[in-house]
């Protein structure tokens, strides 16, 4: 089965940028519709992101759309996502998963930003 591992993570100032990574082990990675969620402290996990099998369409939850870039490279079995102009609101842990949710989740990654 496929697992995850979420790095990039960090703290930065209110209108900086990071770069997330979401590693696949397993050889299916590229069967998958893949998603970035984000959970933040004493909230439920919500959706940031999606991307088809081959990256040809992408879509963003409103509260990220235009500032993050989801993208995936299917020869290395990995996901990004591209942060930029970030806040203080999108402080959360990040994760990534299928669309439909359906691996075991990851640790997640840490994103801070500070205002």
């Amino acid at each position: 089965q496929v697992q995850l591992v979420e790095s990039g993570g960090g703290l930065v100032q209110t209108g900086g940028s990071l770069r997330l990574s979401c590693a696949a082990s397993g050889p299916t990675f590229s069967s998958y519709f893949m998603g970035w969620f984000r959970q933040a402290p004493g909230k439920e996990r919500e959706f940031v992101a999606r991307i088809t099998w081959t990256g040809g369409r992408t879509y963003y939850a409103d509260s990220v759309k235009g500032r993050f870039t989801i993208s995936r490279d299917n020869a290395k079995n990995t996901l990004y996502l591209q942060m930029n102009s970030l806040r203080p609101e999108d402080t959360a842990v990040y994760y990534c998963n299928t669309h439909s949710q359906t691996l075991p989740w990851g640790q997640g990654t840490q994103v801070t930003v500070s205002s």
